[in-house]
């Protein structure tokens, strides 16, 4: 039996008694803090997309990263020991540039301000990229482009853009994670220009709808899995999507940051790193009668007392114990956010 499908406030994690990579046909997986990290593969990542493909799973990957191409990210994973082909990877400059290519016609000059990866989908749909506000654009497109992006382009962007032109963005991330720590990312650029000009640019990248259609449209999934690090993005797009997510603790989600999750960031399912795709999930259930008694995950009980998260037992996987909090968290939050004191609670999982 598949776990269902939901749009619904989730108030717990959900259950699948089939490994997650057989109840679904297709996982759309972000990059950055899912399968690498600094541009190295994260522990356990090969391995378990492997078993993951072999046994029949299409894995596609997704990311909000405009900067490389299709082919770029490709032979990276390869490196890394994950077979792709440009066909397995979807960027926000693919989504873009379509989202583009339905607004103006057929060789219509875009000003660039990102890099190659954002030239090279532009021109797939038909659009020359220009350089310069003086090259007579009739858009702007703007996407990550590298820790060098020079001071110059942004100012580029804010000509154009002031004078009127539709304005376009790959993605609104404000920080992209690096092997230095974390680093500002294309929304951070992106604020820059719309400080300078008052406007604000329509956007295609995780979590909104066209880059969920792109996924969908490349990939031909008929049941998705998004597999993500991020709460804003990931998770987000998956619920707006309308499918459902694993949320891996390998990226930038803290387990405090998901417990106080609201309705949008709360994922299907939690697991340590991407071996989840290869298990089934556990059943959060109701301890008691109604959210005051209490959920339990494996040998782990958590409720909510006097403010705080509580947790008793003493189960052998903390991830157990983490998604039983994340039930009493959420049922008490409801449609808001858990402001409920987990730090005891954390620490005793060593989380």
């Amino acid at each position: 039996m598949n776990p269902p499908v939901t749009q619904n406030a989730r108030t717990r994690p959900t259950a699948s008694e089939r490994p997650l990579s057989e109840a679904y046909d297709t996982a759309l997986l972000d990059l950055d803090g899912v399968v690498y990290a600094g541009g190295e593969a994260i522990a356990h990542a090969v391995e378990s997309l492997g078993v993951a493909g072999d046994g029949g799973m299409r894995l596609a990957y997704v990311t909000n990263n405009a900067l490389r191409t299709p082919e770029a990210v490709a032979e990276h994973l390869t490196r890394l020991g994950v077979p792709a082909g440009p066909e397995d990877v979807i960027t926000s400059a693919q989504a873009v540039a379509r989202l583009i290519a339905e607004q103006l016609p057929a060789g219509s000059r875009v000003l660039v301000i990102g890099g190659e990866g954002l030239r090279v989908a532009l021109r797939e749909r038909g659009l020359v990229p220009v350089e310069s506000a003086d090259d007579d654009p009739a858009a702007v497109a703007q996407g990550y482009g590298g820790p060098e992006l020079p001071w110059g382009r942004l100012a580029e962007a804010g000509y154009a853009v002031a004078r009127g032109l539709p304005w376009f963005a790959s993605n609104a991330d404000l920080t992209i994670p690096s092997g230095r720590g974390i680093a500002p990312g294309n929304g951070a650029a992106v604020e820059v220009v719309r400080i300078v000009t008052g406007r604000s640019p329509q956007v295609a990248g995780k979590p909104l709808p066209p880059m969920h259609r792109e996924t969908i449209l490349r990939t031909g999934a008929r049941r998705p899995l998004v597999v993500g690090d991020r709460l804003d993005t990931d998770i987000e797009g998956a619920y707006a999507g309308g499918v459902d997510s694993l949320l891996v603790l390998t990226g930038v989600t803290s387990p405090a940051q998901l417990l106080a999750a609201e309705p949008q960031h709360r994922p299907s399912y939690v697991d340590r790193d991407l071996r989840g795709l290869l298990a089934p999930q556990p059943e959060v259930a109701p301890a008691g009668s109604g959210a005051d008694g209490g959920f339990r995950c494996g040998d782990w009980l958590a409720r909510v007392r006097q403010g705080a998260l509580v947790l008793e037992g003493e189960g052998d996987d903390p991830i157990d114990g983490l998604r039983a909090l994340c039930a009493a968290a959420w049922a008490e939050a409801g449609s808001g956010a858990c402001d409920a004191d987990a730090e005891k609670a954390l620490v005793r999982l060593g989380l």
